[in-house]
């Protein structure tokens, strides 16, 4: 599988790798917990070594699964033989942009061409049961936004995604997936993977393998696409449909929203053109989004990780747990209103790593809610 030269990142060992996949396979470990995991011990070995007793701190009743050494090994084996790799949110091949979205996953799987995710992405997503016409145009913005230097992204579903897709293969298309690499749908889209092997094709994905998407994955894999992409297009979308979710995503990470105005007589265009009536940029070619995009097209204005570790051996952090008064304070600060943590922090008066412990507890023991822009919140009842 190729990988991208001269791309900026820090390389996981296979030891590392290894220990980042147990972690993100664990129970109750997401993207946000795996981040705090790291920040707080170090590295993902010591985390490890960590979950079952931050879990029985957090009150949980029943032990925290940790995902074994050799279900790990049985993963990345396969992958290997499937033709694939795991990508770590701070190496060279993790998508820049997509390093940005908060809760990004530390690991993704990805096959095929790597250099095309050094590309500026631009995402193109449409309705499935897309008219000829809108095929048509898809295509031709895919094929056009291709030869000016950027890969389209998009979801692998039938109708516009396809379209999309089979216009940018030689320029570069990354495919992102709701189902593990090895479970693609829709089926039919088969003879599409062959097309993607033959050319510049990737396939994309934060799922396990072996895993069967579900309904709901599927908005899952659109904040991927929103978060790879740095501008969104829009093509017949329905008043409610996965192309909304997506654009909504795209809209919540800064990203810029396009829509291709279409019939108010055609329900597949009602999302599209309600977009346009809530601020999205109306675009009729190929050179409207180009010329859009043009500012903010630089890779280099994302920064080249946001999770790394240092390759530890013996040495641990020291890090005493907070006494049970100092747990009592912070979950007493806590309540079913979503608060910032730094407002926690100052509440209490406790040290910063003292609180992010005792949240990070909670986490595991399955009792801490997280929401956007970092907050969290608490049921009285879980308490």
């Amino acid at each position: 599988m190729e990988t991208s030269a001269g791309a900026k990142g820090i390389a996981l060992t296979d030891r590392q790798r290894l220990a980042w996949l147990r972690l993100i396979r664990s129970d109750i470990v997401g993207p946000a917990t795996f981040r705090d995991l790291i920040n707080h011990f170090g590295s993902a070995e010591m985390a490890l070594e960590a979950l079952p007793e931050l879990s029985r701190r957090g009150g949980s009743t029943r032990p925290v699964r940790v995902a074994s050494r050799e279900e790990a090994l049985t993963e990345l084996d396969f992958a290997h033989r499937f033709g694939a790799r795991f990508v770590g949110i701070g190496e060279p091949d993790y998508p820049s942009a997509l390093r940005q979205v908060e809760g990004a996953p530390p690991l993704i799987a990805i096959k095929g061409k790597a250099p095309v995710l050094r590309q500026p992405s631009i995402a193109m997503v449409g309705a499935r049961n897309c008219s000829v016409s809108g095929a048509k145009f898809a295509a031709m913005l895919a094929r056009e936004i291709g030869r000016a230097g950027y890969s389209v992204v998009s979801g692998f579903a039938r109708g516009i995604d396809s379209a999309a897709h089979r216009a940018s293969l030689e320029t570069g298309t990354i495919a992102v997936l709701a189902g593990g690499l090895d479970k693609p749908y829709p089926p039919e889209n088969e003879p599409l993977l062959t097309e993607f092997e033959a050319s510049s094709g990737l396939l994309l994905s934060e799922m396990p393998f072996g895993w069967e998407p579900r309904a709901k994955d599927f908005p899952r894999r659109n904040r991927l696409i929103a978060g790879i992409g740095l501008g969104l297009v829009v093509i017949e979308a329905a008043a409610r449909s996965g192309s909304l979710i997506t654009a909504r995503y795209a809209g919540n990470f800064g990203r810029l929203v396009f829509a291709v105005p279409g019939s108010p007589l055609d329900p597949r265009s009602e999302g599209a053109n309600g977009l346009i009536k809530d601020g999205a940029s109306l675009i009729t070619n190929a050179n409207d989004i180009i010329e859009a995009m043009a500012p903010v097209s630089r890779i280099d204005l994302f920064s080249p990780q946001q999770v790394s570790e240092p390759i530890y051996e013996d040495d641990k952090p020291i890090s005493l747990p907070p006494s049970e008064r100092e747990r009592d304070l912070i979950v007493d600060a806590l309540g079913p209103t979503p608060a910032e943590i730094d407002d926690i922090i100052r509440h209490t008066g406790l040290p910063a790593q003292s609180v992010y412990l005792v949240l990070l507890e909670l986490d595991l023991a399955g009792r801490l809610h997280r929401h956007a822009g970092g907050m969290v919140s608490i049921d009285f009842d879980t308490v």
